[in-house]
């Protein structure tokens, strides 16, 4: 435990004693909430297959991220097995299932109702949390700065609810911004100064254990959507068949490369470091990239089982390449953080499917899978290989 909190001086705060905070029973039960939002971002996506469409995209999923986000921190904080904090998930969940719900018409007819419950998540999460500290925890002030910049966004969120088209973008891009950006610099506001990364006083173990289980989240969806593709397609033939174990190989990979190489490290990083909250808020940078490559996956899963013979235009191409660009740009920049350095595996790896755009109207669907598939795949031999050899050497240390 580092900094200057003193984790007795409220019920609802976790006890530290000396172990690692266990994620609870309530946590998974919340993000039962994000398998749907998940869900809903890969048809979104799937049905706006366009440039503009992947932006929208982008920018919902920035807001499903900071929700979950910012309650991962908030549990990591306080026991979810206290009344309020429990309370506080139990209400989250709810309006984050609206907010779910609203995803396919956010840039329509929803706006309104994504906005609201997307500011009733930031802003009264904020809020609860305060009035359950008042001024008795360091953390107070941290909360006070968090609502300010919640509210800042919120005034971009709700204004581009108002607005249509390319304003709508314009206004929720500027609100992901003030949120999304906002903790680089620690929350400063005028007359309420900083807060500093050696006052977030985090369990590490727990929040990496929960950046963890989010990426399995999306591995499940993408999964679910592959299965759930394959089993509504009608000509079940040697092509849709091989889409199918290509899909779930690929799929495979994505875990391999992730769990198999680098997990259990970045645990150990985070919970050794002299400075875990500025660790842990990397760790969250680089997963929205990380997860967001494993959802674009999802729809490429799908455009391939269903049309394996499709022809390579611009919007698959920017599926099939896009996702494992991202997911090893993500690995890569976690790597990083673990390790100090950004592995050259995963460089050559970004090389190769980049290379791929070269030959893409030469492809259909089918073949650009396998390939994107056989670069993933042979990062991830490559970096079981090296991490295995690591190990036995020595453990990893905090990255400076």
């Amino acid at each position: 435990m580092h900094g200057h909190a003193n984790p007795d001086t409220h019920p609802a705060l976790r006890r530290r004693n000396g172990g690692e905070a266990k994620v609870t029973y309530e946590e998974l039960f919340f993000d039962l909430v994000y398998v749907f939002a998940v869900t809903q971002l890969s048809h979104y996506l799937l049905g706006h297959l366009t440039p503009l469409g992947a932006l929208e995209t982008g920018l919902l999923w920035f807001a499903v991220w900071l929700g979950w986000q910012y309650t991962a921190w908030v549990t990591n904080w306080f026991d979810p097995r206290s009344a309020p904090v429990r309370l506080l998930l139990f209400g989250v969940m709810l309006v984050g299932l609206v907010m779910s719900a609203a995803i396919p018409g956010a840039f329509a007819e929803r706006g309104a109702t994504f906005a609201a419950a997307f500011v009733t998540i930031q802003v009264g999460r904020s809020i609860m949390v305060y009035l359950m500290l008042r001024d008795r925890h360091v953390l107070a002030a941290n909360f006070v700065r968090i609502l300010g910049w919640n509210c800042i966004a919120a005034v971009f969120w709700i204004a581009g609810a108002f607005a249509a088209g390319p304003a709508r973008i314009g206004w929720w891009a500027v609100a992901v911004a003030c949120e999304y950006l906002s903790p680089m610099f620690g929350f400063r506001l005028p007359g309420l100064g900083r807060s500093q990364t050696s006052d977030w006083t985090i369990e590490g173990g727990h929040l990496a254990e929960r950046c963890q289980l989010f990426v399995i989240i999306a591995l499940g969806e993408s999964i679910l959507l592959t299965g759930d593709t394959f089993a509504k397609t009608e000509a079940l033939g040697t092509l849709s068949t091989a889409a199918f174990l290509c899909a779930f190989v690929g799929s495979l990979a994505m875990w391999w490369l992730y769990f198999d190489t680098s997990s259990a490290d970045g645990s150990h990083v985070i919970e050794h470091s002299d400075d875990p909250g500025r660790i842990g808020a990397w760790f969250h940078y680089v997963h929205v990239l990380l997860v967001g490559g494993i959802i674009v996956t999802a729809v490429g899963n799908e455009l391939v089982i269903a049309h394996p013979h499709g022809p390579m235009d611009l919007a698959e191409l920017i599926v099939m390449v896009g996702a494992p660009v991202a997911y090893l740009l993500g690995n890569g920049l976690y790597k990083r953080i673990v390790y100090g350095r950004f592995p050259l595996s995963h460089i050559a790896g970004l090389l190769a499917a980049l290379a791929l755009i070269a030959i893409a109207s030469k492809l259909d669907l089918l073949t650009m899978n396998v390939l994107t598939s056989i670069v993933i795949i042979g990062v991830a031999a490559f970096d079981t290989r090296t991490s295995r050899a690591r190990r036995k050497t020595r453990q990893p240390a905090p990255s400076p």
